[in-house]
């Protein structure tokens, strides 16, 4: 007898008797909704939620469909990861390290000072230990991980006034990513101010904030910052990569079935893919038009460099003596990057290096 005979003589009940209810369920509509930290005319960022929530749909034809919301539609930008606690939401596209005040580990899933370039983050997490040590601490606030896609290294930000030496930095007010960061700024003596996106302008434009630092010349082009800060400097020392991620509800995930599953991991392998390989096609055009309209393009002085790393090994070492965990991952994490740079030495740094003194 086939399924549908068997359902129109018996109905649901007798189906569930029968012992076919996997193959039902099977069949069953899934609905979650997504809620970004980003705000929706980032087609970089907030295009990555968006490539998701088409390929679950197509992949499962129709039956899985992902609601796409951009910060400020469900909740507060900052206000996903509470919601994800809460079972509020199935899941958040977001940076982690915006959530370094609920544990500083956070900022190892993102990016910390002097910290992995996008191949070694990839590398770390998806076959070294790195997703696997960060995923559990995530468990103690109800989510999981995928990447969502990396913004590769990213420039060092919009100033006021020009910096020639670390003197310059004190009592800057400046928007920063968060986390260790923000720690190792702080010795320095800047005050970081921590702000999403959409209000990084306007703050900018009325003078509140000094200086802001958010991605790179796309993004930062189609928000206007040259506009109301004339120097842009590079490079972005803490954040040699950011990997932004998928948070996803672990109760919500678990009710999946492994298709559904299997769904959600292709899904955020394909918008990973898009979102990285979008920044690299669209940063090089953008930093022309910057520089065509009077930006100002700076190089940090290797003294401020210096005085950031040494600022930051200081606050690596603060959390170190504080927390086990942090510890643990930060000590992973560098072992991991050791290998990393002594292999970039005779790969990709010599043949760059080479590329950069020939005329193409």
């Amino acid at each position: 007898m086939d399924r549908r005979s068997l359902i129109k003589r018996t109905g649901i009940a007798g189906v569930l008797a029968a012992g076919v209810a996997p193959a039902v369920h099977a069949q069953a509509a899934v609905r979650w909704r997504m809620a970004s930290s980003f705000p929706k005319s980032l087609d970089t960022i907030f295009g990555s939620a968006e490539k998701f929530s088409q390929t679950v749909k197509a992949l499962s034809g129709g039956k899985f469909e992902v609601s796409v919301h951009p910060a400020g539609e469900l909740m507060p930008a900052f206000g996903v990861v509470d919601a994800l606690e809460k079972d509020t939401i199935e899941m958040a596209q977001s940076a982690a390290y915006y959530f370094s005040g609920k544990d500083p580990v956070f900022g190892f899933s993102c990016a910390v000072p002097f910290g992995l370039t996008t191949l070694q983050m990839n590398a770390w997490k998806d076959h070294g230990n790195g997703r696997k040590l960060l995923d559990a601490v995530f468990a103690k606030y109800n989510f999981r991980t995928l990447s969502a896609g990396n913004t590769t290294t990213q420039m060092g930000g919009w100033y006021r006034k020009e910096i020639k030496n670390v003197a310059d930095l004190k009592g800057l007010k400046m928007r920063l990513g968060g986390g260790v960061f923000g720690e190792a700024m702080a010795k320095l003596g800047v005050v970081a101010q921590s702000l999403p996106a959409g209000e990084i302008y306007q703050a900018l434009e009325k003078g509140t904030l000094d200086a802001a630092e958010f991605v790179g010349p796309y993004d930062d082009e189609k928000l206007g910052f040259n506009k109301v800060a004339p120097y842009y400097y590079y490079p972005g020392w803490w954040e040699g990569s950011a990997d932004l991620e998928f948070f996803i509800n672990n109760k919500a995930f678990e009710k999946l079935s492994p298709e559904n599953k299997a769904i959600v991991h292709a899904a955020a392998a394909v918008a990973a893919a898009d979102m990285t390989g979008k920044y690299g096609a669209l940063n090089p055009p953008a930093l022309k038009r910057l520089v065509a309209n009077k930006t100002k393009l700076m190089l940090f002085p290797k003294s401020v460099m210096d005085a950031g790393f040494k600022a930051s090994m200081e606050v690596f070492g603060e959390h170190e003596a504080k927390s086990p965990e942090f510890k643990k991952i930060h000590q992973d994490m560098r072992a991991f990057q050791r290998d990393q740079i002594l292999w970039n030495r005779f790969s990709e740094f010599p043949f760059n290096q080479y590329m950069n003194s020939v005329k193409i």
